[in-house]
């Protein structure tokens, strides 16, 4: 990180290393700068009077920052005149084996293009990074791409010594990454010497004992005094063991920056710990040194710091997260307060870490204020996109993600070109736009390495269209599942209406979880109020479903001849669930259900409709269309409303195209003319609606033609 972040860069190199070649323990080196037995003091620590750590630099050169990920074109053969309208962008190949796949991960991400350029000054500039999008969107891979960026030259070892001055207070030091190696082995050396030395004297000083014992004809008192003097001489040689220092972090074999994932880590994982000694005295007591145990804040010095789902962290390891990204460095000690290791506490350990924190839009809820502070004051905040543009360059990018899945997994067979092409097209119906392709690439991936596993177990050298169709019916998500389940049973026992005229029920669409419609029926009647008239909604309502239903109450008191002040209008979801109904797109379904039951005009339940409602009867764009038309077809209706501004989001798969028919509607009156039946009582509805409202239909809605878009 730069000096305006408090952080640990730009600091001189520390001195304190082994001499190249010298072979030598530290106890080489003169007392006056190493007191104790090679324990690094003062500010050869590795952590100076300041708090910084040593070995920092301001420009990484490492791996080339300027080239990141979606920068890098597929290598293969491009077809640019037909790339606008080919599904693949013009790549001329035959199967995913024919691109090759970067080898770095930087080169492998896909969009993101903000969140891209982010990742890129931020490991130039070593900031802080937050992260906040929806799952599967590629944080994760992007704060391994960051670590990669990172310089391996600064890289550093970190070793923990004993303190013979207070053993709870262990010595900590900080080298060049591999130098730790040398110095543990340096010790060990030293160490075995010793023992040796020792268990030579030792022989000795038994050997003239016993001699002694035997003239003297005392051979019983000989045995004790040799068994005296062997056990000191083991004592005196654990102590000399004990000295040996323990190497915490080692990156002697780390090929890049370090990568921690510290998501859902406990504190004494995140931050360090003391192991606790059930031998606390007697000389059978383990050295607190050797005790201690780094953190992954530790371990991703000099590197990154990844933190998914932040707000699921307690408190207090925000805090202490907080204190260590503000300071650069972070004493271990004991984090169970019932252990010998809560009376241990180390120098300060080295933590100059990049720290990357992901989650969901509710993650910046229950974040700690100061760390999110820490953060977005030395670094950057960054939303995760959920789609990308559909352009030809990147369907051959999804080409290659495809290519890149296969390789990663190594077992699944490469995908053919119509198998790409199907892949590409379900990436379109999952964006959920028009002219927009999905980026949560982790679920399109599941689907990829399903279409691959069904490939593979009819023992076939490449994955075919065919799997991948059969991919997408298995690969069903449990909310999916349930929709198709709940349809099924309705159908048992008559609960979905699908033919004929009735009053007061309009067929509503619903959707569960992100990808699965659901039919649900609204209901709606008329009764004398005991009291003041007031509208009554059950089906487990949530806030803004209440609100909707509010709004349009507000279209039928001013639509309605009769006085309702003296009715009660009863609204009922039918069986909407545990869950309840959330969101507005049920309001032109109310609304027709409750205009039917004041005017007695049927509603015809061969379709179903969706779409949110303006107090003034404009029909307003909603969500989750093309799972919803897909859920009306299932159900065997005939024909969907829905709001013209959603017709270029509908992408549903060609075997419902035949099955339903979708008719966009921008005004509550066009949605009037279209559900309800019974020709003189229904003109004279919308007649009146139109007059009221100030808006009328240009045109008559007809109903020849189908309103649903290819989704090639």
């Amino acid at each position: 990180m730069s000096k305006d972040s408090d952080t640990t860069d730009g600091r001189p190199e520390s001195t304190d290393e082994v001499e190249e070649g010298s072979g030598q323990p530290d106890t080489d080196v003169p007392r006056d700068e190493h007191p104790d037995l090679g324990v690094p003091g003062g500010p050869e620590t590795g952590v100076d009077d300041s708090g910084e750590s040593d070995a920092g630099s301001d420009e990484p050169t490492g791996p080339d920052i300027d080239r990141l990920g979606s920068d890098v074109e597929v290598d293969a053969e491009i077809d640019e005149e037909v790339a606008d309208d080919d599904l693949l962008g013009g790549l001329q190949i035959e199967s995913t084996d024919e691109i090759e796949v970067p080898e770095r991960l930087v080169d492998q991400v896909i969009g993101q293009d903000e969140a891209r350029d982010i990742v890129k000054k931020a490991a130039k500039q070593r900031r802080h990074v937050m992260m906040i999008g929806s799952p599967g969107t590629g944080k994760s891979m992007l704060a391994k791409a960051m670590s990669q960026l990172l310089p391996k030259e600064d890289l550093q070892d970190i070793l923990v010594y004993h303190n013979p001055d207070d053993g709870n207070a262990p010595k900590v030091r900080t080298v060049p990454a591999g130098k730790g190696d040398q110095i543990i082995e340096a010790h060990k050396e030293d160490a075995r010497k010793r023992n040796q030395m020792r268990q030579f004297l030792m022989y000795i000083i038994v050997a003239v004992v016993l001699g002694y014992a035997l003239i003297q004809g005392s051979l019983l008192l000989g045995i004790l005094a040799a068994g005296v003097v062997f056990l000191a001489f083991r004592y005196s040689s654990r102590s000399t063991d004990s000295m040996i220092p323990n190497l915490v972090v080692n990156n002697s074999d780390q090929q890049t920056a370090p990568f921690e994932d510290a998501t859902g880590a406990h504190a004494g994982a995140l931050l360090g710990d003391v192991r606790h000694d059930p031998f606390q005295s007697g000389g059978m007591e383990t050295p607190s040194h050797d005790r201690v145990e780094p953190g992954a804040i530790h371990k991703a010095n000099k590197g990154v710091l990844f933190v998914d789902e932040i707000n699921t962290l307690d408190i207090r390891s925000q805090q202490k997260l907080m204190t260590a990204i503000q300071e650069g460095k972070f004493s271990i000690t004991g984090q169970s307060e019932r252990s010998s290791g809560a009376m241990v506490q180390t120098e300060p350990v080295p933590c100059d870490f990049i720290m990357v924190a992901a989650g969901n839009l509710d993650a910046m809820e229950n974040m700690h204020p100061a760390l999110r502070s820490r953060i977005k004051g030395y670094g950057y905040e960054v939303y995760m996109d959920d789609t990308i543009e559909d352009t030809p360059e990147t369907r051959r990018k999804y080409a290659r993600f495809i290519a890149q899945e296969v390789e990663k997994d190594g077992r699944l067979p490469h995908f053919t070109r119509s198998a790409v092409e199907e892949i590409i097209l379900e990436a379109r119906r999952r964006a959920g736009r028009k002219e927009h392709l999905t980026l949560k690439l982790r679920d399109l991936g599941g689907l990829v390495r399903v279409s691959g596993d069904i490939a593979r177990a009819e023992d076939r050298e490449h994955t075919t269209r065919e799997d991948v169709l059969r991919a997408k019916r298995r690969s069903r998500s449990i909310e999916q599942q349930l929709a198709d389940d709940y349809i099924e049973r309705r159908k048992d026992y008559e609960l979905t209406v699908s033919e004929g005229d009735v009053v007061g029920r309009v067929n509503g669409l619903a959707v569960m979880g992100e990808d699965s419609g659901i039919v649900l029926p609204v209901m709606a009647e008329v009764a004398p109020s005991q009291g003041p008239g007031q509208v009554i909604a059950t089906g487990k309502l949530q806030e803004m479903a209440e609100e909707a239903v509010q709004n349009v109450s507000a279209i039928i008191k001013k639509f309605s001849d009769e006085d309702i002040s003296e009715k009660d209008i009863h609204i009922q979801f039918v069986q909407a669930g545990q869950q309840g109904v959330d969101g507005d797109s049920a309001s032109i379904t109310v609304a027709t259900a409750v205009i039917s039951a004041l005017e007695e005009v049927p509603v015809d339940q061969s379709l179903a409709m969706t779409g949110s409602l303006s107090v003034r009867g404009d029909v307003l764009p909603v969500g989750g269309v093309t799972h919803k038309i897909e859920a009306a077809a299932k159900a065997g209706l005939d024909t969907v409303i829905i709001p013209a501004a959603n017709l270029q989001d509908v992408m549903i798969e060609d075997e419902y195209e035949e099955m339903i028919e979708v008719i966009p509607v921008n005004h509550i009156s066009e949605v009037l003319e279209i559900a309800l039946t019974g020709e003189t009582e229904k003109d004279s509805l919308v007649d009146r609606l139109k007059n009221i409202t100030g808006k009328a239909l240009e045109q008559k809605v007809g109903r020849t033609g189908s309103g649903s878009p290819s989704p090639q």
